[in-house]
């Protein structure tokens, strides 16, 4: 039994670009038309998820798919962070921020943790191994990294190792028994 997990990260949004922790906003308009160009380079599939976030589920939209909402895919949950700054937030809660980044069990935002993150993407592929065929899932960059480290049995702090760019790919094949990475950060090749 053989699952392919091609994994999209959303198209850029304007938190994005000025540095600030997401919320659930549209896509930059600029997204749509390099969304556009990729759509022809989809290999069909047979699932097509979409995290619940409207940058993903425009993303889908999109790339023409018709995609059906995994809540295992949603963002990190980023609660009292969410719409601010790295900057303000590094200003506002230092010791936050500290420990963010050194303890993935850590939730000072009030949100979610890096772990809970990771369980979820752990969850879903433990559940695709068993599936054959293709699976299209459009997502954000954390949960893209956390499914990295996974497959790569890497610590979970790796996570701030790896960059994501939005509508980038990110492949993942299973035999049934065990993940491996395919390929990252390859736009249109899929």
């Amino acid at each position: 039994m053989f699952a392919r997990l091609t994994m999209i990260a959303s198209g850029a949004t304007q938190a994005a670009r000025k540095g600030r922790f997401p919320t659930d906003e549209a896509p930059e308009p600029s997204a749509f038309d390099s969304a556009g160009a990729l759509a022809s380079s989809l290999r069909r599939a047979e699932r097509v998820w979409t995290s619940p976030a409207l940058a993903a589920r425009r993303t889908a939209e999109a790339l023409g798919l018709e995609a059906t909402v995994e809540p295992l895919l949603a963002e990190q949950d980023f609660a009292r962070w969410a719409g601010k700054s790295f900057e303000e937030v590094q200003a506002e809660d230092p010791g936050g921020m500290g420990a963010w980044f050194a303890d993935p069990d850590a939730a000072p935002h009030g949100g979610e943790s890096l772990t809970a993150v990771a369980r979820r993407g752990a969850a879903l592929m433990e559940r695709l191994a068993g599936e054959r065929g293709h699976t299209i899932a459009l997502t954000h960059a954390v949960p893209i990294r956390a499914a990295i480290v996974h497959v790569l049995g890497a610590p979970l702090s790796s996570v701030w190792k790896i960059d994501i760019e939005p509508l980038s790919f990110t492949e993942f094949r299973s035999d049934g028994r065990r993940w491996v990475l395919h390929a990252s950060g390859v736009a249109g090749a899929r």
